[in-house]
């Protein structure tokens, strides 16, 4: 059976943690969004906002993009924007992995690096600026309906069916949160019982694609009533639990999914029996020119 490449996003294996957790009467389920052919959840929601953006006429192949992007979503839009023969800048902090920089240029990107100090925050300033001032189109993944709605239709449906609907608490880690509110909408369409739980850093940690945003950042996609709680993590926490991830369950991913799968854990220590599901949302080899696995 042959597939184009962008009929390979989504669908992806739901494992059972078989190590790290410890009580009988609670399964975990890790989603491991690294299978996706970018290598990360956020290949739903570039795939989705580029597809139903050109279905509009909002962009057409002329269409000068930018976006700025921790780097998840930037390999994402990279890929994909070369699919659709699209030109495409993205903008990111100086400090992010060579990793992330190289794949996006591999795809055809042009990347754009802004001052470490000014974070994310200062890349999406300058893309801003850029749109304004130069005639460039950002989609704009922390306002952009087509972020969170590529969820709704997909990673929703999939951790409903794959769980047999047994699913009782969903886990994941918060940046753009387009991941958290799809699949939230769709769960709690299926069950106001399933329980959402959000992972956010504490105040003093910085961990890759998990964010407490400033007020006047805040994704306009992201509506608290959708999430039941929210677990906070260290950066140390989500740190070694990446790297138990990789030694005990053969699961090889970023920070992210460390602090999710540690809030995961928090999670299981309050509650008697249940189904958790946590987003794995990328993959470790994008991490290998940082300190993680050091």
């Amino acid at each position: 059976m042959s597939h184009h490449i962008l009929e390979l996003i989504g669908n992806t294996p739901l494992v059972k943690a078989t190590s790290i957790i410890d009580n009988p009467d609670i399964t975990l389920f890790l989603k491991l969004e690294g299978n996706n052919p970018g290598g990360s959840v956020k290949d739903r929601a570039a795939y989705n906002m580029i597809r139903s953006a050109l279905d509009r006429g909002t962009i057409d192949q002329d269409a000068k993009l930018i976006e700025a992007t921790s780097g998840n979503t930037g390999i994402a839009l990279a890929m994909i924007a070369g699919i659709f023969g699209l030109s495409i800048e993205l903008v990111m902090p100086e400090n992010s992995t060579k990793e992330r920089v190289q794949t996006m240029r591999a795809y055809g990107a042009k990347v754009t690096l802004t001052p470490a100090d000014s974070g994310i925050e200062g890349a999406r300033d300058y893309a801003e600026k850029k749109v304004a001032e130069e005639g460039f189109f950002m989609l704009n993944q922390f306002a952009n309906e087509d972020n969170w709605k590529a969820h709704y239709t997909t990673t929703g449906p999939e951790i409903w069916r794959d769980t047999e609907k047994s699913i009782t608490h969903f886990v994941s880690s918060m940046g753009t949160t387009g991941t958290i509110m799809g699949t939230s909408t769709f769960l709690k369409e299926q069950s106001s019982e399933v329980q959402i739980v959000g992972v956010q850093p504490t105040d003093e940690s910085r961990i890759p694609g998990i964010r407490k945003w400033p007020k006047e950042y805040l994704p306009k996609i992201f509506n608290p009533d959708k999430v039941d709680q929210v677990i906070e993590v260290s950066q140390e926490e989500a740190t070694n639990m990446t790297k138990r991830l990789a030694k005990e369950e053969g699961i090889f991913c970023g920070m992210s999914s460390g602090g999710a799968v540690t809030a995961a854990l928090k999670l299981s220590k309050t509650i008697k029996k249940g189904v958790i599901v946590a987003i794995i949302c990328d993959r470790g080899d994008r991490y290998l020119s940082s300190e993680l696995f050091e």
